[in-house]
């Protein structure tokens, strides 16, 4: 396999993967291509490797830095704005971990915190909702802060292990 080959195909794929952890497959396309390029890109050089529109680019881009995984970066020289990718694989892994939390845990926590707490009106299934929907909200809970715990150390033995780990 040749290195255009490889890739697209790498981009494509990532693309793919992308949507199973939040993103539409455009942005995750996008922050491959960011991810593998040697140097900061312009929109139009995203646009034109990627063959999308403008508007998909610039919405995707601001979608992404939102997440913390691009950065705009000053080019000398150059008027265009130029974008690069968090290159260091863990502390990508960190920030998406950090970002679904946000997004995905954190909301979910709460609504079970609240359905798991409406008063016990005595009948067999009041009782079962609440004892599920209250063991349901302890084990999120307990997935969010060993998650935190994880995403907010610093690059030490422990953080790096775990990754290798789950490599």
């Amino acid at each position: 396999m040749e290195f255009n080959e490889a890739k697209e195909k790498f981009i494509s794929t990532w693309g793919a993967l992308g949507t199973l952890w939040g993103i539409n497959k455009a942005m995750a396309q996008i922050h491959a291509l960011l991810f593998v390029s040697p140097k900061p890109l312009s929109m139009e050089d995203i646009m034109e490797e990627l063959e999308i529109s403008r508007g998909n680019a610039s919405m995707n881009l601001r979608g992404l830095m939102d997440w913390g995984l691009v950065f705009k970066v000053n080019v000398p020289g150059e008027r265009k704005e130029f974008f690069m990718s968090e290159k260091d694989v863990t502390e990508l892994s960190r920030q998406i971990a950090k970002e679904r939390s946000r997004r995905e845990l954190q909301p979910t926590i709460k609504v079970l915190k609240e359905i798991s707490n409406i008063p016990d009106d005595g009948s067999a299934a009041a009782k079962e909702f609440i004892k599920q929907t209250k063991a349901m909200h302890d084990l999120a809970d307990t997935a969010d802060t060993m998650m935190h715990r994880i995403v907010n150390q610093e690059q030490n033995w422990i953080t790096k292990t775990l990754v290798k780990f789950l490599k």
